[in-house]
């Protein structure tokens, strides 16, 4: 993000605080305002402190209306009326070589990767130089795909070959998923056993703010990019999972008849940077996070074995791995920490634990004031019922703001049972949450 760019959103997202001082009935208008104000002239001037008015600015006027919705929404058509917001599928044919599996799909998006890579590329260029930057991801990330375990070493070098596109760059793109996505997890257990794994899958905070379209420009970059994958073998499906078109990680994912899994990232000072970093220097003990979910959806047996092996799991990032299973109770919420052992939350729908929300905060934890998403989450799954859920009314949990917001590139619904996966593009109307 440019200097002019962070001082731009500092103003923006300062002068919605004032508009929503101006219009609440309990807020003191006159302190409001004259704070807000002074707020973005202070912020302006020290743009190296740009990040700390981000976070500030907004988060004063989290809980107004109409950055946050009153009620939760029930009037959210599911699915989506417009055909322009269901994503589309591939086959993900296993049958080829690694290197020529992803090769058509890559190929017709190369454009829109190459797109979101110079937009990455240019933000960094923005704190580094960007011949620096370049030089940086030739030395360090290239020679990096060669230590990857098979088959994503080959997949990504067939990606770079396909798209034309620096084998560094195509291996940045796959590690920016191990650190930056902010999402909400929902399972849920209606009153007839029937289980449903849904969520949003936020990403793109602090990489570039569009200020004439008010969107974060890496979000939008990336909604191009979405696929349902359909995991083929023999020309059966084997598993479903949502792709960016190069990213060959799973992040959210259903094994028809077996279970669905979802991760969202676990921010902590034992972050994904640091494994990574150790990766880099030698210390190859941990899985990465997206690698062990594809492996893990794809070897799935049962829910408890496959729980086992995640509670297990030496991960190079920290993270929330979501999972629910075909049988009552069969939900779970795992807690991923690099140096502790896991922390498991579990459905009980006997004594009343019908569903689970995850966001980007340990469950045990209260979520801090500037993120709360978990809240709203949990009252509108509250309010749906057990006995009325299903994938209609979680699709509009998922549309109750903040939950909804201008981070959101996604909403996936998955019904292990059916082997069900949809995905739909999501667009948060203004005025609309930052995150």
């Amino acid at each position: 993000m440019t200097r002019t760019e962070s001082t731009d959103l500092i103003v923006i997202l300062a002068d919605k605080c004032i508009h929503v001082c101006a219009t609440q009935v309990n807020c003191m208008y006159t302190v409001g305002v004259h704070f807000c104000s002074e707020m973005t002239v202070w912020l302006s001037l020290l743009v190296p402190f740009a990040l700390v008015g981000i976070l500030v600015v907004p988060s004063l006027c989290q809980d107004a209306y109409p950055y946050t919705d009153r009620v939760c929404r029930t009037d959210v058509q599911y699915p989506p009326e417009d055909p322009k917001a269901k994503v589309p599928s591939f086959v993900l044919n296993l049958d080829l070589s690694p290197e020529e599996r992803w090769r058509p799909l890559v190929k017709n998006k190369s454009a829109e990767v190459k797109a979101l890579l110079n937009d990455l590329i240019d933000l960094l260029g923005a704190f580094f130089n960007e011949t620096k930057v370049t030089e940086l991801l030739d030395d360090i990330m290239a020679p990096l795909a060669f230590t990857l375990p098979q088959p994503y070493q080959d997949e990504i070098l067939g990606i770079a070959e396909s798209t034309g596109i620096p084998l560094g760059q195509i291996v940045l793109y796959n590690i920016f998923y191990e650190v930056n996505p902010f999402c909400t997890s929902i399972v849920a257990e209606n009153s007839n056993g029937t289980l449903y794994h849904a969520r949003n899958m936020d990403f793109g905070i602090f990489l570039g703010w569009d200020v004439k379209s008010k969107q974060w420009a890496v979000t939008e970059s990336l909604k191009p990019l979405l696929v349902n994958v359909d995991y083929q073998q023999g020309g059966k499906t084997v598993a479903k999972a949502v792709h960016f078109a190069g990213y060959i990680g799973v992040i959210t994912g259903v094994k028809p008849g077996v279970l669905t899994m979802t991760m969202n990232a676990r921010h902590s000072p034992d972050s994904g940077f640091l494994g990574f970093l150790q990766w880099i220097m030698g210390r190859r003990s941990e899985q990465w996070t997206g690698f062990f979910m594809r492996d893990t959806l794809m070897e799935a047996t049962d829910y408890a074995t496959t729980k086992t092996r995640v509670v297990n799991a030496k991960l190079m990032a920290p993270a929330y791995i979501i999972l629910g299973g075909t049988k009552t109770g069969e939900g779970s919420i795992i807690v991923i920490d690099r140096e502790k052992p896991a922390y498991v939350e579990e459905l009980d729908p006997k004594n009343g634990k019908w569903f689970l929300v995850q966001t980007n905060y340990d469950p045990t934890d209260k979520p801090p004031f500037y993120d709360d998403r978990r809240t709203s989450a949990l009252k509108c799954m509250t309010n749906t019922t057990q006995k009325a859920v299903g994938l209609g009314p979680i699709y509009n949990v998922l549309s109750t703001k903040p939950n909804l917001n201008l981070l959101t590139t996604y909403s996936a619904l998955m019904q292990v049972n059916m082997g069900y996966l949809e995905t739909f593009l999501r667009e948060c109307p203004q005025p609309c949450y930052p995150w």
